[in-house]
């Protein structure tokens, strides 16, 4: 094992560094999937919202993540009490209600991520216009 001393592994250290042109990009690509993790992707994506940090494709997936994940525990919670407040017979159809929303939730966040990972527009054609709105009547 000769061959392998300091010198070569800070020449291999050197030529790895900036060999893929592409990092930035995926590394962008990730922030951004961090963003659209169910449940949990909108901590960093209102951190972003509320430091106004990041470009104009960051903010933009940060205020779909937002709304889609306040959209989703509005109506998760609304079912929930109804289940609660309600017969038994009415309470097993709106807690299925519930688990579908709630299916459904998840895999339009992985959905988002896999168009995100191809390249394809991050949009949801009614969700998409109302975070907009939104971000536009509270910068006046």
């Amino acid at each position: 094992m000769s061959w392998f001393n300091r010198s070569t592994c800070d020449r291999l250290r050197a030529c790895m560094k900036d060999n893929d042109p592409f990092k930035e990009q995926k590394l962008n690509k990730f922030q951004l999937s961090i963003y659209l993790l169910p449940i949990v992707g909108w901590v960093p994506a209102l951190w972003t919202l509320y430091w106004k940090k990041g470009d104009r494709e960051q903010q933009s997936v940060s205020r779909l993540s937002v709304t889609l994940t306040l959209t989703w525990l509005l109506v998760y919670v609304i079912l929930w009490l109804g289940a609660a407040q309600t017969s038994e017979f009415l309470t097993l159809r709106l807690l299925y209600l519930n688990g579908l929303l709630t299916s459904g939730y998840i895999l339009t966040c992985l959905g988002l991520m896999i168009r995100l990972w191809q390249g394809k527009s991050v949009r949801l054609p009614g969700i998409s216009r109302v975070a907009g709105e939104v971000a536009r009547k509270k910068d006046m």
